[in-house]
């Protein structure tokens, strides 16, 4: 069965996918509530970010050419947004740039503000954003990089088939909460502590609130 291709009004931003997989509840705060609210930690993220968010730079060095603050979109997908940098590796295989010779091999590079996490919720991001390039200039790109700021150093990520069906996944599970309005109920964790939402989402109240269902029957037992 062929799946459908999503509209231009119907796509969701990438790096939701980020949020999507951190906490569900977090991403349909901010994208389906449309709330959000700073914290030095995402302060210090969008500052990482300004270095690298120039739509009109890019160099050549060593055959390499660097694209920065570059839109990508995917209609199979439903996702757009933007990629940190983009660099194109002069290859024997891979596409054909603007105003040069030869072909060039595309992978995307991510900044990250702390480091490598747990969970492959950063490397989701990233294969996202290769699976929109691939759609858009119609080649294959085994891997990317990702550079955190807090160590200072950039790892290769491969796109394998285990982190392609992750992304899948999660862009199915996102439009479906989007397409319902749907905000799931909280699961307090560690991580609730770091989050920006944590004044709207308020975990620790949420963590006491009890079903209506499992209330009622407490009460017939009690009485």
């Amino acid at each position: 069965m062929t799946k459908r291709e999503y509209t231009p009004d119907e796509l969701l931003p990438l790096s939701g996918i980020q949020h999507f997989l951190f906490c569900r509840r977090q991403w349909a705060l901010i994208h389906v509530e449309r709330q959000w609210q700073e914290n030095v930690l995402t302060v210090e993220g969008k500052l990482l970010h300004q270095r690298t968010d120039d739509p009109f730079f890019s160099e050549t060095r060593g055959g390499v050419v660097t694209a920065r603050a570059v839109p990508v979109a995917s209609y199979r997908l439903g996702l757009n947004g933007v990629c940190d940098v983009v660099e194109f590796t002069r290859c024997d295989q891979g596409v054909k740039l603007a105003g040069r010779e030869g072909l060039y091999q595309p992978a995307p590079v991510e900044y990250k503000r702390g480091k490598p996490k747990r969970d492959p919720m950063d490397e989701a991001q990233l294969c996202a954003q290769a699976m929109c390039l691939e759609e858009m200039l119609s080649v294959s790109i085994p891997n990317g990089w990702l550079y955190y700021g807090q160590t200072r150093h950039r790892q290769s990520v491969e796109f394998n088939s285990t982190l392609r069906s992750i992304v899948e996944k999660a862009c199915d599970e996102m439009h479906a909460y989007f397409q319902r309005g749907y905000t799931p109920r909280v699961k307090p964790s560690k991580a609730c502590r770091s989050c920006s939402l944590a004044d709207i989402c308020l975990p620790g109240l949420q963590e006491d609130i009890l079903p209506a269902s499992q209330y009622i029957r407490q009460q017939i037992e009690r009485d």
